[in-house]
């Protein structure tokens, strides 16, 4: 169980123990420990490096460990990693998707990929097309789909099979406000019914909006985490992100001095 901060607990979603990963000589992710409780809004936030993409790809079972334990809704991620992936659905970072199919198409391959019986996926893929803003692009093949577009069809590829927990790597980068707005909609809609968002990003803004929880990585660890105002603890986010990654402080202009000057 885990304390929201308001004296309530939840069950865990996501837990990991002491998760690392090695790649040669570079420790990428070096003993984390992440709680992620039922029904949240999590995001999960650090600077470029931080290892945020390494530990959601060893949570979602997509990269093998070192060493710790990964578990969602209390299952080993790689002792029972079939049960563990049909709970999931994973939007990742420079998504790849079968671009010579269209979009119904693609819904329809991962729905049947997935078990859904025929009628089922058909059902849920129109559902899907409509609330995602793509019914009239519905037979278009993906390749010509833009980057909100394509955003849109992974989120909706990811919620076909309704997982309990969604993760998201960088699901906003590149995405124009309207196609944000509408992903943004559909994730509220699916934590108010009970399932669990985990998200990374680098906009404190969003994050500070969207998320009851927040977890903060840097070199490998996790350096805080909790319910998103006692991580923020009376600042914003983006100032106590900073504080607690260890952000050098303003040189006061110290070099430099060439930029922006008149040519002599």
């Amino acid at each position: 169980m885990t304390d929201m901060g308001d004296g309530a607990a939840r069950p865990e979603a996501v837990r990991t123990y002491g998760l690392v990963k090695r790649f040669g000589a570079q420790m990428a992710v070096a003993g984390v420990d992440l709680a992620v409780p039922k029904g949240s809004f999590a995001g999960l936030v650090g600077p470029n490096g931080a290892g945020k993409t390494t530990t959601l790809s060893m949570i979602t079972g997509l990269l093998r460990p070192d060493a710790g334990v990964a578990t969602v809704g209390g299952v080993d991620v790689w002792r029972d990693p079939v049960k563990v992936k049909s709970r999931v659905g994973v939007l990742p970072e420079g998504l790849r998707l079968f671009e010579r199919l269209s979009g119904r198409e693609l819904l329809i391959y991962n729905g049947r990929l997935r078990g859904l019986p025929r009628d089922e996926v058909a059902r849920r893929a129109e559902e899907l097309l409509t609330v995602m803003d793509l019914a009239g692009s519905a037979d278009k093949l993906v390749v010509d789909y833009s980057t909100g577009m394509r955003k849109k069809i992974g989120l909706a590829a990811a919620l076909l099979h309704n997982p309990e927990v969604l993760f998201l790597d960088e699901p906003f980068e590149g995405v124009d406000p309207v196609s944000a707005n509408t992903l943004i909609e559909v994730l509220r809609r699916y934590t108010a019914s009970g399932s669990t968002v985990v998200f990374s990003s680098h906009v404190m803004e969003l994050v500070d909006r969207l998320c009851d929880w927040v977890s903060v990585m840097s070199g490998g660890h996790i350096v805080a985490q909790g319910p998103t105002p006692q991580v923020r603890g009376g600042l914003t986010l983006n100032e106590a992100f900073l504080r607690l990654v260890g952000a050098r402080e303003d040189t006061g202009g110290e070099g430099l001095s060439w930029l922006g000057s008149s040519p002599v």
